[in-house]
């Protein structure tokens, strides 16, 4: 599995950019999974290994610390050894409350600045997601850079500076609009673009995410592909 890797110079610079203080990793797995048929769907297996546990090999490494948002029985997820949160916005408000419930978490660590939020279902994300994304957001100057591919923006793939937590906050609370695209497209974001992956032999987005079975049954093609 790889992800073409940048220049040894262009990894420097990017490093160079993307400024100082600690990113913690979010991982988001408070979705209802309904095209899944139920269950977590990053519990699933895939290659016989949790896709969750694909996650956490790409993004630990890239950040400070890493947690999972989800709701329900926390212990579900005790097996990967990270901390565990629920929403603090009732009513299965979506990703961006997981967002804001991962600012709320990270506030209470002290030397955090950042977070990373990346849904759960994503196994092959970039392994300099977070570089990137930094420097992209450094460049802007607000703290906020979402990432892209082949031309569409990923709003819950994301660089969010802890200062705006009170921003989303009133936002959830006080506002019916509770999509990721509309509170960050708001705040005027970076966008960072990534090139497609290679996994198994063959090119993808690196954000294919898996909402289906059919899309399970492609990510073990690709993986079978890669063995």
């Amino acid at each position: 599995m790889t992800n073409t890797p940048p220049a040894k110079a262009e990894t420097a610079d990017l490093a160079a950019r993307a400024g100082q203080g600690k990113v913690a990793g979010i991982l988001l797995a408070g979705g209802l999974s309904r095209r899944m048929g139920g269950g977590d769907k990053p519990l699933k297996l895939l290659g016989g290994r949790p896709v969750i546990a694909r996650l956490i090999d790409r993004l630990g490494p890239q950040v400070a610390m890493l947690a999972v948002s989800a709701n329900g029985a926390p212990g579900r997820f005790g097996p990967f050894g990270l901390s565990v949160f629920a929403d603090t916005v009732p009513g299965h408000a979506g990703p961006l409350a997981g967002i804001l419930a991962g600012m709320e978490w990270a506030l209470g660590l002290g030397d955090i600045t950042h977070i990373v939020s990346v849904p759960a279902d994503t196994p092959f994300i970039p392994t300099d997601l977070v570089m990137r994304l930094r420097a992209a957001a450094a460049e802007q100057g607000n703290g906020l850079a979402v990432a892209a591919s082949d031309g569409k923006t990923h709003p819950p793939i994301a660089l969010w500076s802890l200062a705006l937590r009170d921003a989303l906050a009133r936002f959830l609370h006080e506002g019916t609009e509770r999509k990721v695209s509309a509170f960050a497209m708001a705040h005027n974001p970076a966008i960072c673009p990534f090139g497609p992956a290679v996994i198994g032999g063959r090119t993808i987005d690196p954000f294919f995410n898996i909402n289906t079975p059919a899309d399970m049954e492609e990510a073990e093609r690709l993986l079978a592909g890669e063995t």
